[in-house]
C-alpha cells in the first residue's frame, strides 16, 4: 500500500503543479499585453461608404431595373472584369461579405478608374435585386450612353459620390 499511496501522491502534486503553471502563465499574457477593446456603441467596419436605408431601396430598385435591361453584372469577378474593361458606371458592394477582404481589392480598383462605389447591408438583398435566389457580394451596372437607364445611373451616382464626402 505505500507505493500505491506515494504515486497517488506525487500524481496530485504533478497536477497541482501544472494547474499553478497554467495560472501563472495566463495572468503572464494578460499582464504583458493589455488589449484595448473598441466602444460597444459604434463598432467600426471596414465597409465605408455605407448606404442608409433610403439610399439602399433606391440603389436596389436600380440593380433590378438594370437587370432588366442587361445593364447589370454579378459577382466579384465580373466586377472586376468590368472594372478593368473600363465599362462601368457604379459599383454596389455587400458590406455583410464573410470575409470582405474577398471584395476589399474592389475599392482600389474604383478609385484607380473613377468608378463611385457604395456598401449596402446585406448580401441576400443585393441577391434579390439583381434577380438571383443567390446571395451576391458585388455587382456592377455597365455604362451605355443611349440607355433609358442612364439619367437614373447618374442621379445615383450623385448621391453615391456625395456619401463619399
Amino acid at each position: 500500500m505505500d507505493k500505491k499511496d506515494k504515486k497517488s501522491k506525487k500524481a496530485t502534486k504533478h497536477e497541482s503543479e501544472s494547474e499553478e503553471e497554467v495560472v501563472v502563465s495566463k495572468k503572464s499574457k494578460v499582464a504583458a499585453a493589455p488589449v484595448e477593446e473598441p466602444e460597444e456603441d459604434a463598432p467600426k467596419s471596414r465597409a465605408w461608404p455605407k448606404a442608409d436605408n433610403q439610399i439602399s431601396k433606391k440603389i436596389l430598385d436600380l440593380c433590378n431595373q438594370a437587370t432588366l435591361y442587361k445593364q447589370l453584372k454579378k459577382g466579384a469577378n465580373e466586377t472586376t472584369k468590368s472594372l478593368n474593361r473600363g465599362v462601368a458606371d457604379l459599383v454596389i458592394l455587400a458590406a455583410d461579405t464573410e470575409p470582405l477582404e474577398i471584395v476589399l481589392h474592389l475599392p482600389l480598383l474604383c478609385e484607380d478608374k473613377n468608378v463611385p462605389y457604395v456598401y449596402v447591408s446585406k448580401q441576400s438583398d443585393l441577391g434579390r435585386a439583381c434577380g438571383v435566389s443567390r446571395n451576391i457580394v458585388a455587382a456592377v451596372i455597365l455604362h451605355h450612353p443611349d440607355s433609358q437607364l442612364q439619367t437614373q445611373i447618374n442621379e445615383m451616382k450623385d448621391k453615391v459620390e456625395q456619401l463619399l464626402l
